[in-house]
């Protein structure tokens, strides 16, 4: 489902990829794992079509992505992808529900769908109750709930997570684990994490280990 060909990246004179393949089957559960300063985040946000690479291909759903003009490409991410922060990055001034509803209104979804989507990925998300609340009222595992009921809105291929319950407490932490695998499990969902978790490492279809811009292995 995603396949990347002999990816490069430098920022200024540091080469923080160095020729990176590899090929992600739909509902895999990926870990990829590396010490700080490897370049997990930087070939996340490439795959997740948020950055450029310098060289290489980066195919999804057999799709070239960087061969797409800017708005096609914005459109294709939208439709295609979503993303989990390890700060959840909720827009603090509107509610759970709204937050979730955003990027549906934003692909082109009638305000009544948009709302009845959001509303069934929060009752799946065991937060209905909390629906009407901006997240200055939630805890932070609701608000990575939340975090990911928005990325799921418009049924992604596939969700890319950049340390997604770094910023959690153990209870939450394992929950949000869960969760993902419950999501595979009932929708089929394919995960990219970006993870220095060991337990939720251990628990993905496979790890991928990167050091200095190449993978070690998998």
């Amino acid at each position: 489902m995603i396949q990347l060909q002999n990816i490069t990246k430098s920022f200024g004179s540091l080469q923080v990829l160095r020729g990176i393949s590899l090929q992600i089957e739909r509902g895999e559960v990926v870990a990829i794992v590396g010490p700080s300063g490897a370049g997990k985040t930087t070939l996340l946000q490439i795959m997740g079509t948020l950055d450029k690479p310098d060289g290489g291909k980066v195919f999804i759903q057999g799709k070239d992505v960087f061969s797409l003009g800017g708005s096609k490409l914005s459109r294709f991410r939208n439709q295609h992808i979503g993303f989990v922060f390890q700060f959840h990055q909720l827009l603090p001034e509107f509610t759970a529900l709204e937050n979730v509803m955003i990027p549906a209104m934003i692909g082109g979804a009638g305000k009544s769908e948009a709302r009845k989507r959001a509303m069934e990925l929060l009752n799946f998300m065991r937060l209905t109750d909390r629906a009407d609340h901006k997240p200055s009222e939630l805890s932070g595992g609701e608000k990575q709930r939340v975090a990911v009921a928005r990325a799921l809105v418009n049924k992604p291929d596939v969700i890319f997570a950049d340390e997604p319950s770094g910023s959690l407490d153990t209870q939450n932490k394992e929950e949000l684990h869960r969760l993902f695998f419950e999501l595979r499990k009932e929708m089929g969902q394919t995960f990219v994490i970006v993870t220095h978790d060991e337990s939720l490492a251990a628990m993905a279809d496979r790890t991928i280990h990167i050091c200095d811009g190449v993978i070690l292995g998998s």
